[in-house]
């Protein structure tokens, strides 16, 4: 179908990025999927017909020829998620400082790189959906997570630079703060199912998004279980 939506997410994995795909591909799209290692995304591509690219997402040149390939094999996608990040645990004064840059680069400069591309994709287009993935230290920085702090708040800011510039040019700019655990085989049994983030059920979320009427666009979504604190 030439008309078919393309869908782009970045960072893939078997928990979110996966139940993405495979919804994006249930409702007719196109998906592709990048990650470091595309080798591990090759049962989702053989379940779904997604194509698997490999990207390292803080390599700017990895980044555009990302965006030219699916462009050529798929068409210029409509929707575009980022859904990458890395942390290192500890105490501050025990933090090595190589790996902080590393994680920050991987959450924040990523994001940055993938969100230029598709804007740019998007601006030629003449629209669509861009997408980040926030967690709950997009909001709080706790203890012995300054480097998942750092890079969480700082792609909060490009989201909402990103938003006030674009979204005037009919491009959807958001963030949806994942404030809980996401539901895995490896989860904590103890705990009851839905004190979980179902990622299929967040997946839905982001759907939503790129659907919304442009009268009613929203920037900033949070999502967490019935029983989370916060």
């Amino acid at each position: 179908m030439a008309d078919q939506e393309v869908a782009v997410v970045v960072g893939g994995g078997p928990g979110l990025s996966a139940s993405l795909v495979r919804l994006f591909t249930r409702e007719g799209m196109k998906a592709a999927i990048a990650a470091r290692n595309p080798d591990k995304l090759e049962a989702l591509s053989e379940s779904t017909g997604c194509r698997a690219y490999r990207c390292d997402a803080v390599v700017p040149e990895d980044v555009n020829d990302l965006f030219a390939r699916v462009s050529r094999d798929l068409g210029d996608p409509g929707v575009v998620v980022y859904n990458a990040s890395g942390r290192v645990r500890g105490p501050l004064v025990e933090l090595d400082a190589g790996a902080v840059r590393d994680a920050i680069m991987v959450t924040c400069y990523g994001g940055f790189l993938v969100g230029q591309a598709a804007a740019a994709s998007m601006l030629r287009t003449g629209g669509g959906t861009i997408l980040f993935t926030g967690a709950s230290a997009s909001v709080k920085g706790y203890a012995n997570s300054a480097s998942f702090a750092m890079g969480k708040f700082g792609l909060s800011g490009l989201t909402q630079s990103m938003a006030r510039e674009l979204q005037p040019q009919n491009i959807h700019v958001a963030q949806i703060v994942i404030d809980g655990g996401i539901d895995s085989p490896r989860r904590d049994a103890g705990r009851g199912a839905d004190t979980w983030l179902s990622p299929d059920s967040i997946a839905e979320t982001y759907l939503q998004l790129h659907r919304q009427h442009r009268s009613a666009w929203a920037s900033h979504i949070e999502l967490r279980p019935w029983v989370e604190k916060f």
